[in-house]
């Protein structure tokens, strides 16, 4: 809010949302690059029809991913929500948990060391990486291209129109910068056309499957530590 930098390369919507709240910041985004999808990984099964009456589900503890990872885990069937457009809704708003899985809520960075502790575990791509796993390999599920948790590019309001801020997405967006992604990156990517994300039109945009120790995330909102665990 400084204006010393004139855009910001690592966040999606809903944190842009929770963080422009916060901090009072009239922030927008520029558009949209590409989207690191959240996964969900066991240790314990393959196929989460396997997944245990009573299994322990751990998920991010900040609001945004947290409500990311119950959107993951509803989308699966697993469990409905109060309401499923919610992208930050909580454990206390699941209505139906029919096999009365037990939620436990870490800290995002810390969800994959809890692997060997729980059955199931909704892990954001960086941290799946960290903990050398492959999201188009080892995640039994995995979010779809219309996720709203696309990474952007976020400016001051009123400079979204900036000719610099143009430059810097068309730069994003231009072959040069798919090439090289899928060269040095070694991601699976795939290039979609005219999405409608609901809050902005984002042309070009880039949903990537990230298989590299490539990291463009957001610190968590929270940053606590802490767990708890529960039943609903």
């Amino acid at each position: 809010g400084d204006k010393e930098i004139d855009a910001n390369f690592f966040q999606h919507v809903p944190y842009m949302d929770e963080f422009a709240k916060a901090h009072n910041l009239p922030l927008v985004s520029a558009g949209g690059v590409h989207l690191e999808p959240m996964g969900l990984y066991s240790r314990q099964i393959k196929d989460l029809k396997d997944l245990p009456k009573g299994a322990k589900i751990a998920i991010p503890n900040d609001p945004t991913n947290g409500g990311r990872a119950l959107l993951l885990l509803q989308k699966q069937g697993l469990i409905t929500l109060k309401d499923s457009s919610n992208i930050l809704s909580t454990v206390q708003d699941i209505t139906s948990n029919p096999n009365d899985y037990q939620f436990v809520e870490l800290e995002a960075a810390q969800v994959p060391r809890s692997l060997d502790d729980v059955a199931l575990a909704a892990i954001n791509t960086n941290y799946a990486l960290n903990a050398d796993l492959t999201p188009g390999k080892d995640a039994l599920a995995i979010e779809s291209k219309d996720s709203p948790y696309v990474n952007i590019v976020t400016v001051l309001k009123g400079n979204e129109s900036d000719p610099k801020i143009k430059k810097l997405m068309e730069a994003l967006h231009s072959p040069e910068i798919k090439n090289s992604l899928r060269k040095n990156t070694k991601v699976q990517l795939f290039l979609l056309s005219n999405v409608y994300n609901k809050r902005d039109r984002i042309s070009g945009l880039f949903f990537i499957v990230l298989t590299c120790n490539y990291m463009l995330c957001a610190p968590n909102l929270k940053g606590n530590s802490s767990s708890n665990s529960t039943t609903v």
